[in-house]
């Protein structure tokens, strides 16, 4: 998708978690250092530490107490990038070759295993104890989702409950996670930290819904961007259950279950979802989760960061100001 824009006051304090990353990513292993620089060649502009850093300034700031607990959700984020590569086996993601692809299923394995390794050591790093166990659940419920996968496209409230749970488990869990650690590392209290951690699951979903928008659809200020990625690796998401579910040509259903559909039938498959409009109604539900995070920011006083982070779930929903 269209990355957000991150707010330009939180730049030199990303630039220091980015620096940490980059540092815990050095050793001499050749392996360590492709896959560093692959990583870092097909990132998403940080998003989900850039959300604990202003997550945090919703409280009483500090960069030294928020510092390793943004590096940590960002090296969860590249784990479950890699095993979620592992997983799938997809060809793809996003025009990038997968790390599974790059390397043998066993390398891909260890190196996943040792970046969750290293986002362990910056959890200990943090100030405090409930850190750890936000982060430690955010990792147990993405394992959840990445072994549930969509099985059917119908009955679609069944592919819709198992595609529901799946992005809750795989994408907003550890958005939560950032979220949660963020207020704790400003000294919020409970109430708060559980406020942005709704804020954070909110988002979390309809971050990945829009993905999948944009994955048949287009992303917006990207048009060369490879679309059908799912439909190509055989992923059922939710602008495919709907197209079905409307009505679409009966042969829509059966592209996910071929070997290796070729580039004329993904296209038609994108044009498809599109004409008995499955992108519009999973959109309009990706814009339903972005207003309900803005509405969970109402708890904290006004300021900068809540202004930002309210511009985050605006971009992300493309709500045009309908908040």
């Amino acid at each position: 998708m269209t990355f957000p824009p991150i707010p330009e006051f939180i730049f030199d304090d990303l630039a220091q978690v980015e620096q940490i990353i980059r540092e815990r990513l050095e050793p001499q292993s050749a392996v360590l250092r492709t896959a560093r620089q692959h990583l870092f060649g097909a990132g998403d502009k940080r998003l989900r530490p850039a959300l604990t850093l202003l997550c945090a300034q919703l409280g009483n700031y500090s960069l030294e107490r928020v510092l390793h607990a943004a590096a940590a959700v960002e090296l969860i984020h590249l784990a479950s990038r890699v095993h979620d590569d592992l997983i799938d086996e997809a060809e793809r993601r996003r025009g990038t070759p997968t790390t599974y692809n790059r390397w043998s299923g066993n390398v891909a394995l260890m190196v996943g295993d040792y970046l969750f390794a290293l986002a362990a050591s910056e959890m200990a790093l943090a100030p405090d104890p409930r850190i750890i166990a936000y982060f430690s659940q955010g990792v147990m419920t993405i394992c959840e989702g990445e072994l549930a996968p969509v099985t059917t496209v119908t009955p679609a409230q069944t592919a819709i409950d198992q595609y529901l749970y799946k992005i809750g488990c795989k994408t907003a869990a550890l958005f939560e996670a950032g979220s949660k650690a963020g207020v704790v590392c400003g000294g919020g209290a409970q109430h708060e930290i559980d406020l942005a951690g709704r804020y954070g699951y909110d988002l979390g979903m309809a971050t990945q819904i829009m993905e999948d928008v944009f994955d048949v659809a287009g992303a917006p200020q990207q048009p060369d961007t490879l679309a059908g990625g799912g439909l190509r690796a055989g992923v059922i998401t939710l602008p495919l259950i709907y197209a079905v579910a409307d009505g679409a040509d009966p042969r829509l259903a059966a592209v996910i279950e071929q070997e290796q559909p070729d580039e004329a039938t993904i296209a038609w498959a994108c044009g498809e979802i599109r004409r008995v409009g499955g992108d519009q109604r999973a959109r309009a539900d990706a814009q339903t989760f972005a207003q309900r995070a803005v509405t969970r920011l109402d708890g904290f006083p006004p300021s900068r960061a809540r202004s930002a982070l309210t511009e985050l779930a605006v971009f992300i929903g493309q709500l045009d100001g309908r908040v």
